[in-house]
């Protein structure tokens, strides 16, 4: 009879530690890291954040093919996007673009298929808000392209491909359109293209068929000069926000839902006048969950630019920049419960975690981890 207790003790015990385990895993918080390659990155990195600790783990290393620089998770949380430099083929000058199955119990990734990317030097890839198409920016080509996805995640091949040509002011930097990010707003309805070298954002209507039609403004213009590079929208969805590479700027934007069309506001510089180190560009951008703040990483000068938004009209104020604690934020994720802020310093081969205010805006350093040439970093 003892024997018999103690054997369903052992078992009741198990139980229950296979249980909790599996809450834990549910619990976890999962995210990804894209690498260029250089200095030892092995491709696409699977992290565990601790968010009580405030640490990043390494649960995997995927390694299908070099240069993964920009990833994308669709809406439903199943599936991730990845771009990579390499083509399908050693003499194919185009990238690719790959699709992954995410394990929803652990976040571990499995190759599902890949595309071609329809351009060379590929820079961005997003999804619509609907998971139904995604996007890829060829910064090399200087085209778009856009790519049905299938019931299982898979990509099919692409349905459209919008190619630009000319050039900007910038003689050196603006030679061709290096057309260098999508995203879409109205519930996936309008997409936005930033053309660095024309110092455009175009805009065009997404039909059911993944078709694009140029909008009923076909673009808006960016300050001479000035490179836009990526967009970024306001939750209400009335205001837009784009950092421009070449001047290491912001300009803000009202969106007209109805059409899509977008009217500049406002223009920031972001560098202190009296700057006087490496040359300074604008990389990536984000608006916090909450709306209250937008923020923008600066390489070069290595930091955040932090403003604050008026909720009725959009306009921006100055609130104070973070220093980015290592070298070149090419790109940083924006907490989805906006309590931090991960960036990653691509050159100093780190990934550094801010916890936010939520009232101030301010970013304050809490800790990082080593990985080598970080260029993208999202959640699940």
């Amino acid at each position: 009879m003892k024997s018999h207790l103690i054997m369903l003790f052992v078992a009741l015990t198990c139980i229950s530690t296979m249980v909790f385990a599996q809450r834990e895993a549910k619990n976890d918080e999962i995210m990804y890291a894209g690498t260029t390659g250089a200095r030892g990155g092995r491709g696409i990195y699977v992290l565990r954040f601790d968010r009580k600790q405030q640490t990043l783990t390494e649960l995997q290393a995927v390694t299908e093919k070099k240069n993964p620089n920009f990833l994308a998770v669709g809406p439903d949380e199943k599936h991730l996007y990845a771009i990579y430099s390499e083509g399908a083929t050693a003499d194919d000058r185009k990238g690719t673009v790959m699709s992954f199955n995410i394990d929803p119990k652990t976040g571990l990734l499995t190759k599902l298929n890949e595309q071609s990317t329809n351009g060379r030097g590929p820079a961005h890839v997003s999804v619509d808000p609907n998971g139904k198409f995604a996007f890829v920016a060829n910064y090399g080509e200087g085209n778009f392209a856009v790519y049905p996805i299938n019931r299982d995640g898979s990509l099919g091949k692409a349905t459209d491909v919008r190619q630009f040509s000319g050039s900007g002011i910038n003689a050196a930097l603006q030679k061709q359109p290096f057309v260098h990010s999508v995203f879409t707003s109205g519930g996936g309805k309008y997409i936005y293209v930033s053309a660095l070298g024309l110092d455009k954002i175009m805009i065009y209507q997404l039909g059911k068929d993944g078709k694009t039609i140029p909008g009923k403004m076909p673009f808006v213009k960016s300050p001479p000069g000035s490179g836009p590079r990526h967009l970024a929208f306001h939750p209400n969805g009335k205001f837009a926000f784009s950092v421009e590479e070449i001047t290491a700027s912001i300009t803000s934007l009202r969106v007209k839902r109805s059409t899509g069309e977008l009217t500049p506001m406002e223009h920031f510089k972001m560098v202190p006048e009296d700057y006087a180190g490496p040359t300074a560009s604008g990389a990536d951008i984000h608006v916090s969950p909450d709306g209250r703040f937008v923020y923008a990483s600066v390489r070069g000068l290595n930091s955040i630019a932090i403003y604050s938004i008026d909720q009725k009209t959009g306009k921006l104020t100055f609130s104070g920049r973070e220093n980015t604690h290592g070298d070149h934020p090419r790109n940083f994720c924006m907490d989805k419960k906006g309590e931090f802020v991960f960036v990653a310093d691509m050159n100093s081969d780190n990934i550094v975690i801010f916890k936010r205010n939520p009232v101030t805006g301010k970013l304050a350093y809490a800790n990082e981890v080593k990985l080598p040439s970080v260029a993208c970093l999202i959640q699940q």
